[in-house]
């Protein structure tokens, strides 16, 4: 791991999203199993390389894309073509930045040079972790004041995307024995870790996110 932007945004949309049906033929920038699991739903997935997405959505050759989150978007000025600013980014909901390096020319190292590595990536993700949690609020408040409709995806329409991803995953489990036994790790993992952070982080989180909110917005 070499970095993590945290939980990201679920997207700019010309029309707002209300049901399953509104994901019909949806025209939508994403990629990756996320698009697939759009798909499942009757989207159409579209591949756009990251400078060409504010043109597509500004003519509607495309009526919605996801990128980052507050502090990246703004600066492509998505919200100056698109109404509505979805959450959460089901599909990366903590997205960790990795660093590949060739085995063998790896184990090669002196053993120091391997520690300086994972020291620095370690840095990497601290910081890149820390820079978006100080940046996204600002930008977050500055974009819902340019008039933004901020809008959180609905809770039936999740249930159905958690669902197709489960098909998705276990359409791909069955072709790729690689996949399957890192899916399987997954899962187990967040089982077990799940028995302690309901209890913990989760809780304590949605109490103490309640507060300064109502403030803000």
């Amino acid at each position: 791991p070499c970095g993590n932007t945290g939980a990201q945004m679920g997207g700019w949309l010309r029309k707002e999203i209300k049901t399953v049906d509104d994901i019909k033929g949806l025209k939508i920038r994403i990629g990756g199993l996320a698009g697939e699991v759009f798909a499942k739903l009757g989207a159409v997935p579209q591949q756009i390389p990251g400078t060409d997405i504010y043109p597509a959505l500004e003519k509607g050759v495309i009526e919605g894309a996801e990128w980052v989150g507050p502090y990246d978007d703004e600066k492509l000025g998505f919200h100056k073509v698109a109404p509505y600013y979805y959450y959460p980014g089901w599909w990366e909901g903590g997205p960790a930045i990795h660093s590949f390096f060739n085995m063998d020319a790896y184990n090669k190292l002196p053993e120091n040079y391997k520690t300086i590595l994972q020291a620095a990536c370690a840095q990497s993700t601290l910081y890149m972790s820390a820079k978006y949690d100080m940046l996204n609020p600002e930008a977050l408040k500055r974009i819902v004041a340019s008039g933004t409709k901020l809008k959180k995806y609905p809770t039936e329409l999740l249930e159905k995307f958690y669902q197709a991803s489960q098909q998705v995953y276990a359409e791909i489990s069955e072709k790729n024995t690689i996949f399957k036994d890192i899916f399987t790790h997954q899962e187990n993992y967040k089982k077990e870790t799940a028995l302690w952070l309901r209890f913990s982080d989760a809780h304590f989180d949605h109490f103490m996110m309640n507060h300064p909110l109502k403030e803000i917005f």
